[in-house]
């Protein structure tokens, strides 16, 4: 299975970003209101500039003064690990895994095309094993 493939699965294209000069309270006004645990932080909304997640947040403004003036690129990812639709599904995993990341902007032809979670990724490869356990079963039934 392809990244395009997990992408399809997730059902919706959709890719939250914010830019890099908005505020950590409208980063996190975005974020619950999306109900998301990263966004991509983007100039144009097409092309990456980083990410930010709730684990920055915690992360990298433990001790501020004033948390919420700071802005989304004081804290973001800059050095943003991506992945391309034809990459594996199991590339993917192991990206996350190696990477220690939870969330990967998927990049097609230089534009962002789609954001992909841990979640995602472990949603993906549970309906493959699914798949394959009923197929198993269908064939020892039959």
């Amino acid at each position: 299975m392809r990244v395009k493939d997990v992408l399809t699965s997730k059902g919706s294209a959709t890719v939250h970003t914010i830019e890099p000069g908005a505020t950590v309270a409208e980063l996190l006004d975005r974020l619950a209101e999306h109900d998301v645990g990263a966004l991509v932080v983007s100039h144009d909304g097409t092309h990456v500039a980083g990410i930010v997640s709730e684990r920055d947040v915690v992360r990298k403004l433990r001790g501020v003064d004033d948390p919420g003036s700071a802005t989304v690129d004081a804290i973001m990812v800059a050095e943003v690990v991506t992945c391309g639709l034809d990459d594996s599904a199991d590339d993917l995993m192991a990206l996350m895994t190696r990477r220690r990341v939870r969330h990967v902007p998927v990049v097609a032809g230089g534009e962002l095309v789609g954001l992909l979670s841990v979640g995602d990724a472990v949603k993906q490869r549970m309906d493959a094993l699914e798949f394959e356990r009923d197929q198993l079963s269908s064939y020892v039934q039959g």
